[in-house]
């Protein structure tokens, strides 16, 4: 039986509201601040665009294992509330784990903190980091991430779960197998781009110059190469880890 669906412009507005209905629910764990910004930023910003609800937890302020005299713990919380106020996100959570400490907490703490957000959260995504970044809090948060979700966890919640990149961490890591990024997912990020760079002022104080990684130029140049790995001009890349259809 064939059906006639009428394809003109007050269809495709039904189907848009019709779509737009269900606002999707998107968690980003993170251990520093600066990370959700460097490694997702566009990405956020295209589900705050879609309507979707974002919300952001940094297990750590992440200043004590810096070597500079610069080690301000607010200056750089701060920062991570007007980063999310200006692309609309929302800070849930700023743990006040050490830095470059996790891993000096008994995991399961970690975990057990993770869960009491997830439960209450229930996402349909999570965003965290590759767990081969040269950063060692980052293996950590990924891995307290992928065991709080883990296939029969208590909670019942089957979000899709997504790694992200953060450079200056993990294209550091050595180019072998267990270091490197493979990524399977990829958001056009051009037209979200300048909103990208703009919002990045809030993290002024994390910024370099090039040739370092966090310079402006080696931001715009990973976006690049990831764009032109899917046939875009700029996207952010990502690897889907589990990914379950009901």
């Amino acid at each position: 039986m064939l059906i006639h669906l009428e394809c003109g412009s007050y269809y495709y507005d039904r189907v848009q509201i019709i779509m737009n209905k269900k606002k999707k629910s998107i968690l980003c764990i993170v251990a520093h601040p600066d990370d959700e910004a460097l490694g997702l930023g566009g990405t956020i910003i295209k589900h705050i665009e879609h309507g979707h609800n974002v919300q952001i937890i940094i297990l750590s302020v992440g200043e004590e294992a810096k070597l500079d005299a610069d080690k301000d713990p607010s200056r750089r919380e701060q920062s991570a509330y007007a980063w999310s106020k200006s692309v609309g996100s929302e800070v849930l959570k700023i743990f006040d784990y050490a830095d470059q400490r996790l891993d000096t907490i008994p995991k399961l703490e970690i975990i057990q903190e993770l869960e009491k957000i997830i439960k209450i959260i229930k996402p349909d995504i999570i965003y965290t980091h590759h767990d081969g970044d040269i950063n060692h809090d980052h293996q950590v948060v990924s891995h307290a991430v992928l065991t709080a979700c883990r296939p029969m966890n208590s909670l019942g919640i089957k979000a899709e779960i997504r790694t992200f990149e953060t450079i200056s961490s993990t294209e550091q890591a050595p180019y072998s197998d267990r270091y490197i990024f493979k990524p399977n997912y990829y958001v056009d990020v051009e037209n979200v781009w300048d909103k990208k760079i703009s919002s990045l002022k809030a993290y002024n104080n994390e910024m370099g110059i090039y040739p370092h990684p966090r310079s402006m130029e080696s931001i715009e140049a990973l976006a690049i190469k990831r764009g032109s790995e899917a046939g875009l001009k700029k996207a952010e890349a990502f690897c889907i880890l589990k990914k379950i259809w009901k």
